[in-house]
């Protein structure tokens, strides 16, 4: 089962495309840093703003440069069945260890479309999918009795969990009943969700603190309580600063503070203000990370 500090990669971009040697470092950095697994291709990674051609590139250079080490959990989603069930296909083929589907978008299904179009993407590709619940983002919310329903499914295995509501992972493991992983997709409170039974995290803001971020799970699973308590402190200010603005764009410049990527994302994402890039690079020194 996943569990710990998994990082939502972002995508370094360089004149407007995709800088694979960057990307590569980027990666072989995080799991130097202890980060317990890569999500590429989310909603960090840019994927709306992604070509088909450039997604798939962007799967199969992490799973390059991985080569195991760590878990590899693919951004597959789309708010077209027939496509996230190609790029699952592609994931599974370019060795991913998973995916994750994200909610379909702008469509609205009812409970029972929700139903469907995670069936029919499991039916049709033998890999461990992970639904990505991001009613903030994709306008629909699916319910416990869906996702308990899915998970009698044998290839759907967990959720990200991007509601913000604390109660759903109690929720979640009461009306399973059996393995199923949840990660939260909130970074800020990540310490409640696990003490409601969350077993990880796809974190943003691993990408600038995965040691950090790592440290965190790691005493959470031990019962440190002392350190998980001083990390959790010391994350909270970096988590809301990586939020100021709209995701990647504070996390982007963050990364191009300690020189890992350019801090432009593409449009229409556009580049963090000033009064932002200060609010970052506050929240940088205070957490640690630089001076």
């Amino acid at each position: 089962m996943l569990n710990g500090s998994l990082v939502a990669l972002i995508t370094p971009l360089q004149n407007g495309s995709i800088d694979e040697d960057a990307f590569q470092k980027f990666v072989d950095w995080q799991i130097g840093e202890g980060t317990h697994g890569l999500v590429p291709t989310g909603t960090t990674g840019e994927s709306p703003t992604l070509n088909h051609d450039e997604h798939r590139r962007v799967v199969e250079l992490c799973i390059e440069v991985t080569n195991g080490r760590v878990p590899v959990v693919a951004g597959t989603g789309s708010n077209s069945t027939e496509e996230a069930i190609s790029l699952t296909q592609h994931a599974k083929d370019a060795g991913a260890d998973a995916a994750l589907v994200v909610t379909p978008y702008y469509n609205k299904p009812t409970q029972d479309g929700l139903y469907l179009h995670y069936r029919m993407i499991a039916e049709a590709v033998d890999l461990p999918i992970i639904i990505y619940n991001i009613p903030g983002r994709s306008v629909v919310d699916m319910s416990v009795a869906t996702m308990a329903r899915l998970a009698k499914l044998p290839n759907i295995v967990g959720v990200k969990d991007a509601t913000c509501d604390l109660a759903r992972p109690l929720q979640s493991r009461m009306a399973i009943q059996g393995e199923f992983c949840q990660l939260s997709g909130e970074d800020a409170t990540i310490g409640a969700f696990l003490g409601q039974g969350g077993d990880g995290c796809i974190s943003v803001t691993a990408n600038v603190a995965p040691k950090l971020c790592a440290t965190l799970h790691e005493a959470w699973q031990k019962r440190d309580m002392d350190t998980f308590e001083d990390v959790r402190d010391r994350l909270l200010p970096l988590h809301d600063a990586l939020f100021c603005e709209t995701s990647p764009s504070p996390v982007k410049y963050a990364a191009h503070l300690l020189g890992k990527c350019q801090p432009n994302c593409r449009p229409p994402i556009s580049p963090l203000g000033e009064a932002g890039q200060e609010t970052v690079r506050a929240a940088m020194v205070a957490t640690g990370l630089m001076n």
